[in-house]
């Protein structure tokens, strides 16, 4: 079996964030950022070179792959801000329905600026992922 190819590191979240280069974008990654620590209670962790992670859960399929992953965390993307919420969105038209201005891959919510969206209900989506994560992965 492979491994994760993303991992978590001991790099520094604040010097990632500092190094965002548009000031937007640097100041929505720290609200994120509080936002997510609160929803998880956990501590940002660097993620490879460019996620910033929230709380992990372990993994393990049915085929027998299992692993480490974190439960929600982003990335300060030049074309968006790329917010990962691992059980995927097949659940949450309700909430993308109300959330505002974005997109949407497999588990990825993609959002030019937080501005755009209503905060509450992306907490509110976050909030539900980590539960979800947390009861199937206890």
């Amino acid at each position: 079996m492979s491994e994760n190819k993303t991992r978590p590191t001991d790099a520094s979240v604040e010097a990632f964030l500092d190094a965002v280069d548009d000031d937007g974008k640097r100041s929505d990654a720290r609200v994120l950022s509080d936002m997510m620590a609160e929803v998880t209670g956990a501590a940002g962790v660097m993620w490879g070179s460019s996620i910033v992670g929230f709380g992990s859960y372990h993994y393990r399929y049915a085929s027998g792959r299992e692993g480490d992953f974190l439960e929600v965390g982003f990335s300060p993307r030049k074309r968006a801000l790329t917010i990962y919420v691992m059980p995927g969105f097949a659940d949450y038209d309700d909430l993308l329905e109300r959330l505002g201005k974005h997109t949407t891959g497999k588990s990825c919510l993609y959002i030019k600026r937080l501005s755009d969206i209503d905060l509450d209900v992306l907490r509110e989506s976050l909030t539900r992922s980590v539960a979800y994560l947390r009861e199937k992965y206890p």
